[in-house]
């Protein structure tokens, strides 16, 4: 039977003043890292295998012969109420803790849940000769559209979660020109301003920066392998900071020309997201260590749109309990409830 999440008080919905995580779970780091560690896609992979739901893998056309791939999930049996896209943060993928964690509650609610893929991420980048860069929005918005064609025969709605968050909030502001009915939109923890969460990571702690080198470092050279006729760059390029390598990218794998350019391309910051004519919500935390809170209290947003802001919760953690269970994938079924009523 299907469960809706809930606040504990059935006169209200939940929202972001019912998150209060104990007291060993309040450091945003400790959150921010617990929230990523095996520990946690652990527990991802067991809560998804007990929902015993029928899920299967599918390529995706993402326009212009773009392929990306992606999971969907159904519960056996039953008749989905609404069919929700899920979109993963910058290195993540479809097998990401927080994916998994909300695919299993949105599966429990009674929703079926497609888990997309970005270009070059979940082990996909064999499918696409050109690199993954923030401004394709283009293919995702496509593959959002051949997802829907698919299995949208009930309303559909999309979340993500940090940059998976702002693809999902710029996806909301072309769905009405590209013919895409979606019934709402959550974002968790979403980039707004990429300027300004360059400068607070290398302001900041210095693990958060060199888990996202990392990890770049690691698909460049995997794209590198596998295409190394288009990628013929040596191991000094992958050897640069964040800032040269993404100049680099931009320099030889866009037409933005400057890095101010690019990351004012995929900006949803100030009056951008005043447009939205999508139901759509946003969960921020006060101490994430990577995405400045300050950019949302600026935000211009539609009546339809609306922001919590919690004081914990680190980037996308939202840990409740020693179990590593997280308040964001349940948040995320509760609107996606909400819009159906």
């Amino acid at each position: 039977m299907a469960t809706r999440p809930t606040s504990g008080n059935a006169s209200r919905p939940l929202s972001a003043d019912d998150y209060r995580p104990p007291r060993f779970l309040r450091s945003a780091h400790v959150q921010s890292v617990l929230g990523s560690s095996p520990l946690r896609r652990r527990h991802g992979e067991r809560s998804l295998a007990a929902c015993d739901a029928e899920t299967t893998g599918h390529l995706i056309d993402g326009g212009n012969g773009v392929r990306l791939q992606g999971l969907h999930s159904v519960m056996r049996g039953t008749a989905p109420r609404g069919l929700v896209l899920l979109l993963h943060g910058w290195e993540g993928s479809v097998d990401s803790s927080y994916m998994r964690l909300t695919a299993a509650t949105l599966l429990q609610a009674g929703f079926e849940v497609f888990r997309l893929n970005f270009r070059d991420h979940g082990g996909t980048h064999h499918l696409n000769e050109g690199l993954f860069h923030s401004n394709r929005i283009d293919e995702v918005v496509h593959a959002a559209r051949d997802v829907s064609r698919r299995f949208g025969r009930r309303p559909m709605g999309v979340a993500g979660y940090s940059l998976g968050g702002n693809f999902a909030l710029r996806l909301a502001l072309r769905a009405s020109a590209a013919g895409l009915p979606l019934s709402h939109v959550a974002a968790v923890c979403p980039v707004l301003d990429p300027a300004r969460t360059m400068d607070a990571m290398e302001a900041g702690l210095p693990l958060y920066l060199w888990y996202f080198e990392r990890k770049w470092r690691s698909s460049l050279a995997r794209k590198r392998a596998l295409f190394p006729e288009q990628h013929a760059f040596d191991d000094r390029v992958l050897g640069l900071r964040m800032r040269p390598l993404t100049q680099w990218m931009i320099e030889r794998h866009t037409d933005f020309g400057s890095l101010e350019n690019y990351f004012d391309g995929y900006s949803v910051a100030g009056d951008r997201l005043a447009a939205l004519d999508v139901p759509a919500s946003i969960l921020m935390a006060e101490d994430d260590p990577v995405i400045p809170v300050e950019g949302f209290r600026a935000l211009a947003l539609p009546p339809t749109a609306t922001l919590e802001i919690s004081p914990w919760g680190g980037h996308c953690g939202f840990l409740e309990s020693a179990r590593l269970d997280g308040f964001a994938e349940r948040w995320i079924a509760a609107r996606m409830l909400d819009a159906l009523d």
